[in-house]
């Protein structure tokens, strides 16, 4: 249990878990729900199955994982295990968007240029501080434990 739950009196660990909550659920809800001008889940399934080969299955639990995970940072609550879903789905999206588009994002929206994984690595290594020091400050887990 400990493992799971236990974090410190952080204020940093608050502020990177609270950022990343958000930039996650929003990414989430776009694909999920269509909200902040995404396409919603079956937009989003279409679109990664047919430009990515990515099953409507891993799709969707991509949006659960972004949108509920996203959720689950902002309160601070699972935040080690919300961490690692979020270094998986950003994983995947180096492996399968960004790799092939170097590191750095485009700016200047070069046309047939995507962007680079420079903001899946940034949102990676956020994760994984969390990850490895838990929620920090204001969270449910340190609520749990303490």
């Amino acid at each position: 249990m400990d493992l799971l739950f236990a974090t410190s009196y952080s204020w940093p660990l608050l502020l990177i878990r609270v950022f990343l909550g958000i930039v996650m659920f929003a990414h989430g809800a776009q694909k999920l729900f269509g909200w902040f001008g995404g396409h919603g889940l079956k937009g989003t399934n279409e679109h990664m199955k047919n430009a990515l080969g990515i099953s409507p299955f891993f799709a969707t639990l991509a949006a659960l994982v972004e949108t509920f995970g996203g959720l689950a940072l902002i309160l601070g609550v699972f935040s080690r295990l919300a961490a690692l879903g979020v270094i998986i789905v950003q994983a995947v999206a180096i492996a399968k968007v960004h790799k092939g588009n170097g590191f750095f994002i485009n700016w200047a929206m070069a046309e047939g240029k995507g962007h680079g994984w420079e903001m899946s690595f940034v949102l990676i290594g956020m994760a994984l501080t969390i990850l490895f020091a838990g929620g920090g400050l204001m969270s449910i887990d340190l609520a749990i434990l303490y």
